[in-house]
């Protein structure tokens, strides 16, 4: 049994270089929602130097805020940030949407359709992540991808098994030890405790921009092994 873990960096968050200890693929944001081409540069030299998995975080330039978006916009936004980070950071293993991209295309068809069509465009042979049983994960799969269905270790789940929106009270998880025990329960039993949902994980996030991380991470990894569960990239 092994699982991925995934962190967001590039974002200009204190803890990148640190959390490339504890994770095994960096989503790393691509210059719209954060980032430019020399934090790009230096965090893909720092995750290949940690033996880490790089991939694209294409997002909206609100970031976490949702807005109409058709599938073109969609489409062009996440090839353009791939190719982006392609050219400053070479071969990626894999893009995931950032924020509300990631969030809307959970959900809607058509634009996770679109982010698929994008990620293949940019090279057929990297892999998708997506919301565990989401939409994105659906549209992957029918552009004949490779996909990683996602769980997260530092957010709340509502009981259709999307995700508590930011805000809200139980969105964010504070307890490391607590958010590593649920982890690990969905790695090896594949449900989500409390609202009792079938729930797959071939990737865990842990957001590189909360005061946890380090802790969360540790946490995790310290869990994962008591339970036997290897840690490596997805695929690798």
């Amino acid at each position: 049994m092994s699982v991925d873990i995934n962190a967001d960096l590039g974002e200009g968050a204190p803890f990148d270089d640190e959390l490339l200890n504890w994770v095994t693929s960096a989503n790393i944001a691509c210059g719209v929602h954060a980032g430019d081409p020399a934090l790009m540069r230096r965090t893909a030299e720092a995750a290949r130097r940690a033996g880490v998995a790089l991939g694209a975080h294409p997002g909206l330039s609100d970031g976490r805020r949702e807005r109409a978006l058709s599938p073109d916009e969609a489409y062009a936004a996440t090839l353009d940030q791939v190719r982006a980070l392609q050219a400053v950071a070479g071969p990626l293993r894999h893009v995931k949407p950032h924020g509300a991209l990631y969030n809307m295309a959970a959900r809607d068809a058509a634009l996770a359709d679109a982010i698929a069509r994008a990620t293949r465009a940019a090279d057929p042979g990297l892999v998708l992540f997506g919301l565990a049983g989401s939409e994105l994960v659906a549209a992957g799969r029918r552009a004949g991808l490779a996909v990683a269905e996602e769980a997260f270790l530092d957010r709340g789940y509502e009981r259709d098994g999307s995700l508590t929106p930011r805000g809200r009270p139980g969105a964010l998880l504070h307890d490391p030890a607590a958010a590593a025990a649920r982890a690990l329960r969905i790695v090896r039993d594949g449900r989500l405790e409390g609202v009792d949902i079938p729930l797959r994980a071939d990737t865990l996030c842990v957001h590189g921009d909360t005061p946890e991380a380090l802790a969360m991470a540790r946490a995790l990894r310290e869990a994962l092994a008591a339970g036997g569960v290897d840690v490596k990239a997805f695929g690798a």
